[in-house]
C-alpha cells in the first residue's frame, strides 16, 4: 500500500519533470497524477497490463531529449535504433553498485540483452535492446533521473 511520503514524493519528482501525466495501476489501487490538474483517482482496479521495456523510433531524438541538451542523443544515422525510457524513473547502467555496466559504447548486444534498469520507488524494470547492434551512445548518466520518452540508448542495427 501507498504510504503518504509516498505520494509526496511521487509529487516532487513530476514536479521536477516535465512529465504531464503519471499513472500507476496495481491489483490493489490506481493513482494518477497529472500536471496542472487534480491527483487523478485512488480506486481498486484490475492487474495493470504488461508494457514493454523500450520504445523504439527511427532516427529522430524525442521532444524530451531534444529539449535537454545534456541528453542529446549524437548525429543520427540513418536506421539507428533509439531506446527510450518507457517512464519517469533512475536510471542505473549496472545490476548493483560497484558492479560492471551493462553494456559500453562500441559494445554489441543482441536483441533482448539487457540495457539498463530503471527504478521508480524501490521498484526496477530492465530495458532490454529491442535489436542486434552496436551501441553508439549511452545518453543517460548513472544515478540520474531520466524522464518519459528520453533517450537512452542509440543503438546501430547490424
Amino acid at each position: 500500500m501507498l504510504r503518504y511520503e509516498d505520494v509526496a514524493e511521487l509529487v516532487r519528482i513530476i514536479d521536477s519533470s516535465s512529465c504531464a501525466e503519471f499513472v500507476l495501476d496495481t491489483a490493489e489501487l490506481k493513482l494518477t497524477l497529472r500536471r496542472h490538474g487534480a491527483v487523478g483517482s485512488v480506486a481498486n482496479g484490475p492487474p495493470p497490463s504488461p508494457q514493454p521495456g523500450i520504445v523504439s523510433t527511427p532516427a529522430a531524438p524525442s521532444p524530451a531529449a531534444a529539449a535537454t541538451p545534456a541528453h542529446a542523443a549524437a548525429p543520427m544515422q540513418a536506421g539507428h535504433q533509439l531506446v527510450e525510457a518507457p517512464m519517469i524513473g533512475t536510471f542505473y547502467g549496472a545490476p548493483a553498485p560497484g558492479q560492471p555496466t551493462f553494456v559500453q559504447p562500441g559494445g554489441r548486444v543482441a536483441a533482448g540483452d539487457k540495457l539498463c534498469l530503471i527504478e521508480v520507488m524501490k521498484l526496477y524494470t530492465t530495458i532490454f535492446a529491442p535489436v542486434a547492434g552496436t551501441v553508439r551512445e549511452i545518453c543517460a548518466r548513472d544515478g540520474e533521473l531520466v524522464e518519459y520518452g528520453q533517450v537512452l540508448f542509440v543503438i546501430e542495427p547490424g
